[in-house]
């Protein structure tokens, strides 16, 4: 039968119902939980369950799910009670609930499930023997009364036993735990369970690997819970919980039953510490010794060791561990080792702290930890309270130095760029010991005529180990060395500014710090002395300087040279050197200076001659600057030009020495104008552009004419030369800048300036007024306004060639088009020959295929003939 029902269940899948495997063993009295769950079924998920008993053969109805008429009339009474009950927990199980368990209940228990299966198939219920066992377990405590109370110290130890026995006839095993409450909950401090294994509660761990916490079994059955270290959270009420354990048939353990017993209660009460420091904040003088005492007061009796620590800080709000230790002493009266620092322990409730030859480091907070120690079972030392005191504060006062700064000009400053030298001096010094170092600081302040007031600028300081720190104001001048500073002597400081300036004026100060070395070989600053101001001031005048300018020769013409000198004066400046330059100032009508301004020649202070803008290139050697006397220079300009014309001033800069041997400028001058005017009645040149044809087709031959034309007196051929040079804007407006095409000079040299297209260019002169440019297979780049510049050249009757200022014609728009029609010509061509060509070999392609490659013989189907017979004959 067992055989065939895990057959169809391993093939079938019909529906299983099951229930633990008998016998269920219980104690008589206990509440007894039977379950039944139904699986691999058909129908609702939702299932119901039949319970039944039977003693012997026969079942009785006990209670069902769904049919309220199912109980027979034996349980009805405990099933309306709640006695017996069904309790479901989920949509396919339930659990059989007997509660008070009596032998009579003894027997086969059946669940069964009424069938929603379309088919039949698996075992629609199952049984289960319960077997009903005395209770046989008993749990007291270790005196007749049911607890007891205990009133423990923190730190101490308690022993607490319970008895545990059991008559059951069956092999049941115990299992003990230890429970506290201390609040509305029970919580598990150690058990021992049925499997013979010791099991610490949550939290209990730690104290369980220590050993602080046993569980030991004794004679008689006893089970004795050892504490020690009591602390707060060991105070509550106890209990011995006990539960009776059976292995089952399926080799599981069950537990059948659980009883408890209340032993003691305990209250740990708080060890009691007092820290106080009988010294109140007090001040001691450097050198001298600190003497503090740390009281403890504890309500502890019995064995206990007190633990002191000594502590400091340099501010009260300073935790534990920010704070230094100074010195201490365990439980077991061993002191730390300190040189200066001793402490000693004066009576049983009293720590004395001594500290010898006090510094100014050790002024700051003090304060003492105590902590309370008391033996254990096993020779160690248990800390059960601990108490820090509040901080003392201890100011130590400095043996300060007696000493007087003076401070004195050596050299003071006449002019600007005179040395200044100030010594500052240390005087008077009485009670200095030994161990005294002095440095300085130097402070500018600004000198305002006014009342204001003006915060005072660091310029350098010295720290103890005489390190030189730079202000910003004097950082860059320190380090070229025009301020020197220096320690003449060990009681006087230096300061050396190697060139005055405007800027140096004001007052200056020093300081002098005394430093004192104290027991870690540091220097602390005791003492800061400041001098009287000394004044740094010297009257000054503004700087003049008179330039005039004299032309030595009051007629010439052009082709000789201009000669004209420059006479400077100065006052209030020392031993000036002058720079002197040359400039022109050209009429408007001049287009190689648009600005009117141009600078010739320059000569500096040092005597060194320079050419500034002068570009003419045939006459590098034409203009000369030298220096007659020390306040007295010529200019000369050898075979003036036409384009010379114009107002020529000497612009002179006076400079007075610097420092480090530079040269400082003053004030600049400027002279009165010499003016260079050539009266002639030469001729009058007028160019104009001109061209054929302004619209020109890309590849096409552009021709455009410059055209140069006289009026008034048109001198000879052989007397006349001109620079010309073409240019061109690419844009309409004229508002992009020009782009030199090609140039052709007097001499005939024609250049050409680097061009990105194939276009070329072609520059002529083609009669003694007229120059040529061609631009031969014009692109679309060539197009825009072009126009030319020139320069006429005229020989004097001395032979001279003068140079006449630059003419430019007015500009004409050359336009360059595309050729549409030749443009495409030679494309359209190719492509109505290259289609030509395609067609007709793809006709020949298509004849040949239909020709020899496609071609079929088609066989006819044989058709059979036959006449349509008549109606009649048919």
């Amino acid at each position: 039968s067992s055989g065939n029902r895990r057959w169809q269940q391993a093939f079938c899948r019909g529906r299983i119902v099951r229930v633990p495997k008998g016998p269920l063993i219980r104690v008589v009295g206990t509440e007894v939980a039977i379950p039944c769950s139904v699986s691999d079924y058909d129908g609702p998920s939702e299932q119901n369950f039949d319970w039944e008993f039977s003693r012997a053969t026969d079942f009785l109805r006990i209670v069902s799910t769904w049919d309220s008429t199912f109980t027979s009339e034996e349980y009805q009474k405990r099933v309306g009670r709640g006695d017996i009950k069904l309790r479901r927990s989920s949509n396919d199980a339930v659990e059989l609930v007997i509660r008070n368990i009596q032998p009579t209940d003894q027997g086969i228990y059946k669940c069964s499930t009424p069938s929603t299966d379309a088919t039949v198939q698996g075992n629609y219920d199952a049984e289960v023997q319960v077997k009903v066992i005395s209770d046989g377990l008993s749990v007291s405590g270790s005196k007749a009364r049911s607890s007891t109370s205990l009133k423990l110290s923190e730190g101490d130890s308690f022993k607490l036993r319970c008895s545990a026995i059991t008559t059951s006839p069956e092999h049941t095993h115990l299992h003990v735990t230890w429970q506290i409450k201390s609040g509305l909950s029970w919580r598990d401090i150690l058990s021992l369970t049925h499997e013979g294994k010791f099991q610490p509660g949550p939290g209990y761990e730690e104290r369980y690997r220590n050993g602080d916490i046993r569980l030991d079994t004794g004679a008689n059955d006893t089970y004795r819970l050892s504490v020690s270290q009591a602390s707060s959270v060991d105070g509550g009420v106890y209990r011995c919980l006990v539960s009776e354990w059976v292995r089952g048939a399926d080799s599981l353990w069950q537990k059948i039953q659980e009883k408890s017993v209340e032993i003691a209660s305990v209250e740990i009460q708080r060890t009691a510490l007092d820290v106080l420091i009988s010294t109140s904040n007090l001040s001691v003088t450097e050198g001298d010794s600190l003497d503090l005492t740390c009281n403890i007061t504890t309500d502890r009796s019995g064995i206990f060791q007190a633990e002191v620590t000594w502590y400091f800080s340099e501010s009260p709000d300073d935790t534990l561990s920010d704070a230094q230790v100074l010195l201490s002493l365990d439980h077991d009266s061993v002191v730390s080792d300190s040189t200066l620092i001793s402490l000693s322990h004066v009576d049983r409730n009293s720590y004395r702290l001594l500290v010898r030859d006090v510094d100014v480091e050790d002024s700051g907070y003090y304060f003492c930890q105590a902590a309370v120690w008391v033996p254990l079972h096993n020779g160690s030392w248990h800390k059960v309270v601990e108490r820090t005191s509040a901080p003392v504060s201890v100011v130590v006062t400095a043996l300060e130095p007696d000493y007087e700064v003076f401070l004195n000009a050596s050299k003071t400053p006449k002019f600007s760029d005179d040395p200044t030298e100030l010594e500052c001096r240390i005087t008077n010094v009485q009670d200095t010991e030994a161990d005294i170092r002095f440095s300085v600081s130097w402070y500018y302040r600004r000198h305002l005529p006014s009342d204001d007031v003006v915060a005072e600028e660091l310029l350098a300081t010295m720290d103890a180990d005489w390190t030189l720190l730079l202000g910003d104001r004097s950082r860059e001048r320190t380090q070229n060395g025009e301020i020197i500073f220096s320690k003449k002597a060990v009681d006087t400081f230096s300061l050396r500014i190697q060139w005055t300036s405007e800027n140096d004026r004001g007052d200056y100060f020093c300081v002098v710090s005394a430093w004192s070395r104290h027991r870690n070989n540091s220097w602390i600053k005791s003492k800061d002395v400041t001098s009287a101001s000394v004044p740094i001031f010297w009257a000054t005048q503004d700087y003049t300087l008179t330039v005039e300018a004299v032309k030595l020769k009051p007629f010439f013409v052009a082709g000789h040279t201009f000669e004209m000198t420059c006479k400077v004066s100065s006052k209030n400046i020392k031993t000036p050197r002058y720079s002197v330059l040359i400039t022109a100032e050209k009429p408007l009508a001049d287009q190689s200076n648009p600005n009117g301004t141009t600078r010739i020649i320059s000569l500096n202070q040092d005597s060194v001659v320079r050419l500034e803008d002068w570009t003419d290139q045939t006459r590098v050697d034409g203009v000369v600057l030298e220096k007659v006397q020390e306040n007295e220079f010529r200019y000369r300009m050898y075979q003036t030009q036409i384009s010379d014309a114009g107002l020529y001033r000497c612009v002179v800069t006076a400079w007075s020495p610097g420092g480090g041997g530079m040269w400082r400028e003053a004030v600049n001058g400027l002279s009165n104008p010499i003016q260079i005017d050539f009266q002639t009645s030469g001729p009058v040149f007028n160019v104009s552009v001109h061209s054929d044809n302004l619209t020109i087709y890309q590849g096409e031959l552009a021709d455009l004419l410059c055209i140069i034309t006289t009026d008034g007196m048109t001198p000879e051929p052989d007397d006349m030369s001109f620079d010309v040079s073409w240019f061109a804007v690419r844009s309409f407006a004229l508002d992009r800048e020009p782009v030199l095409l090609a140039s052709v000079d007097r001499r005939g040299i024609v250049m050409q300036s680097r061009r990105n297209g194939s276009s070329d260019l072609s520059l002529e002169r083609i009669s003694p007024l007229e120059f040529r440019l061609r631009i031969h297979g014009c692109e679309d780049h060539d197009f825009g306004n072009h126009y030319c510049v020139v320069t006429p050249w005229v020989r004097s009757a001395t032979g001279v060639w003068q140079r006449e200022p630059d003419i430019k014609a007015k500009p004409i728009f050359l336009s360059v088009k595309m050729d549409v029609l030749n443009a495409f010509k030679y494309p359209l061509l190719i492509g109505i020959g290259l289609a030509t060509v395609i067609g007709l070999l793809s006709c020949l392609i298509g004849y040949c295929s239909s020709r020899w490659c496609c071609k079929k013989e088609v066989q006819e189907t044989r058709r059979e003939r036959r006449r349509l017979m008549s109606m009649e004959m048919d």
